[in-house]
């Protein structure tokens, strides 16, 4: 449990039959949610087909979750801290001043949105709905409007960055902060948040694009569409710099509080490459470690057994003047390779040879932007490791299963923090990496949506909003609801079609597979089925670091 939510099983056990499903339970389970073929059929006979109100949905849905992540900050954020002295005056006026007028902002855009999809959709004034079969129009109208808040916008990343120096004054403050983190309402971690409205732009550029894409140059929405995109396109690139430090910044703030032994991991100039598990060869034989790299050092850890579940640094390897080589057949390991270092080597090998080959790249692109530099970043870092008594590698390479994913309700209420769904815990029983590209990607492949989940042992199909981000799918009964009631994290997860021996005999039918969990999800259209297996296949299918060029030019980390 974390946030107040189960990161388990949506169907109902766990592989060895022990853990039930919160997605098994009443709260979820009620008739009420449960779709028969005959309403599905009507419904698809009474809504439009056309692609461009598919698009427009997307935007719509997507809307609706934005302004729900815009009131964690904007509400229940501001509810906590807003009174509280041990919040300075400077962190309430640039986060609060930038989110209220964004938030009002998107409240009238959302009722829009909504109003012209039920004209679209014939709910109302069926007679003139000809004229409303467009979304391009309200877009234009409202990110124009949008325009004189880029200031605001851009005072977000100065918002990340007051609010963790205001942590690091105040030891109240920071233990507000983490308290708040693990309320279910907030169930992506408050530094994503805090950055949400300048990825949100991001996805209205995508959505024109695809909407000018599928338009031929004379249909009435086509103009519209075209100017919306310049205006919004021309934000993000104002935009677009302080993005790309931002996310970095948010990602060193993140990973500081999952790793121990480190004091000053967030240094001007270091930059996240890429974090996930490899087994380190010792005289015990192959222990899993967790490897962290930097533009300036490689660190790798163990996860400690204390509640936090944090990960505690054993070993650091500066960059510069560092070497690289497969080692395989040297060792009589698959997937082997050695780090020769200045001060000592590391042999580790990958769990899969594509997970080697990440490894293998992603380093030696870092081994080379090391050497540009002048080197004095692995002194910083040298000094940042704590007095860290315990650095001989200990035998705590215990086997853990998925189940331990599923961390008890108990360790939560017993102590402080348990960090046990974040990116870096997954990584670790999943025994996969990611890197920061594959973040980057992330942020741009948000979707959200009405999903129809297959019961696992009956024909019958489960009515269910289903939120991505963050790697994960988040499941919720209704839109309106302020939390998830579950959630899946899908890295290592396979997305493909059913088979005809699964007898699923359904469209727009996608199915999720790791080990022996499988899941069965129900899009509406098309298009929408092309979505979600478009944002789950950049979750699963891990990036190479070539494809940060396209978007970081001309400075890739």
């Amino acid at each position: 449990m974390v946030n107040g939510q189960k990161p388990v099983e949506l169907c109902g056990h766990s592989p060895d039959g022990r853990q039930p499903s919160p997605l098994t339970s009443p709260l979820l389970n009620d008739a009420g949610s449960v779709r028969t073929d005959d309403e599905d059929e009507v419904r698809r006979k009474r809504f439009p087909t056309d692609k461009a109100y598919f698009i427009a949905k997307e935007l719509l849905t997507t809307e609706r979750t934005y302004l729900k992540d815009l009131e964690v900050v904007t509400v229940s954020f501001q509810n906590l801290v807003g009174k509280d002295e041990a919040a300075p005056d400077s962190l309430k006026s640039t986060i609060f001043s930038n989110f209220d007028p964004l938030y009002k902002f998107h409240s009238g855009f959302l009722r829009e949105v909504e109003q012209r999809l039920a004209l679209w959709e014939g709910r109302s004034n069926a007679h003139i709905k000809g004229d409303y079969q467009r979304i391009g129009d309200v877009m234009l109208k409202n990110l124009q409007g949008l325009k004189p808040l880029t200031a605001h916008l851009q005072k977000h990343s100065e918002a990340l960055v007051e609010l963790e120096k205001a942590c690091r004054g105040s030891r109240r403050l920071e233990v507000l902060v983490r308290d708040f983190e693990l309320q279910k309402v907030c169930y992506i971690p408050l530094n994503v948040f805090i950055l949400r409205p300048l990825h949100r732009l991001l996805h209205y550029k995508q959505i024109l694009e695809r909407l000018c894409k599928h338009y031929p140059p004379t249909h009435v929405d086509f103009r519209d569409c075209r100017a919306a995109l310049a205006d919004v396109s021309e934000v993000v690139a104002q935009l677009h710099g302080s993005m790309i430090k931002m996310e970095n910044f948010q990602k060193l703030l993140e990973l500081k509080k999952d790793l121990i032994g480190i004091d000053s991991l967030v240094t001007p100039g270091r930059e996240f490459i890429r974090l996930g598990c490899l087994s380190k060869l010792s005289g015990k034989g192959l222990q899993q470690r967790m490897f962290f790299l930097f533009n300036d050092v490689l660190l790798y850890t163990s996860r400690g057994m204390t509640a936090t579940n944090q990960f505690k640094v054993h070993g650091q390897l500066p960059l510069h003047d560092m070497t690289i080589r497969e080692s395989e057949d040297e060792w009589g390991v698959p997937h082997a390779f050695t780090l020769v270092g200045q001060r000592q080597s590391v042999v580790v090998a990958a769990s899969s040879l594509s997970e080697m080959e990440k490894w293998m790249e992603d380093i030696k692109m870092a081994i080379d932007l090391a050497e540009t530099s002048n080197g004095h970043t692995a002194d910083l870092l040298a000094r940042s490791l704590t007095d860290n008594k315990s650095t001989t590698e200990d035998s705590c390479a215990e086997a853990e299963s998925e189940d331990d994913l599923m961390a008890s309700r108990t360790s939560l209420e017993r102590q402080a923090p348990h960090r046990g769904n974040t990116t870096v815990h997954v990584c670790w029983h999943r025994n996969t990496s990611v890197s920061m590209v594959d973040f980057s990607i992330a942020v741009e492949n948000q979707l959200s949506g009405n999903l129809l989940r297959k019961f696992k042992n009956s024909n019958g199909w489960q009515k269910l909003w289903v939120v991505f981000t963050n790697f994960s799918l988040f499941f919720y009964k209704t839109h309106q609801d302020d939390y998830p009631l579950a959630s899946l994290p899908l890295l290592g997860y396979s997305v493909t079609i059913p088979t005809e021996s699964e007898n699923i005999h359904k469209d727009y039918v996608f199915k999720l597979h790791f080990k022996s969990h499988v899941y069965y999800f129900r899009s509406e259209s098309e298009y929408t089925f092309e979505r979600w297996m478009e944002v789950i296949r950049s979750a699963t299918v891990s990036a190479s670091s070539t494809r940060i060029l396209s978007r970081k030019e001309p400075h890739p980390y």
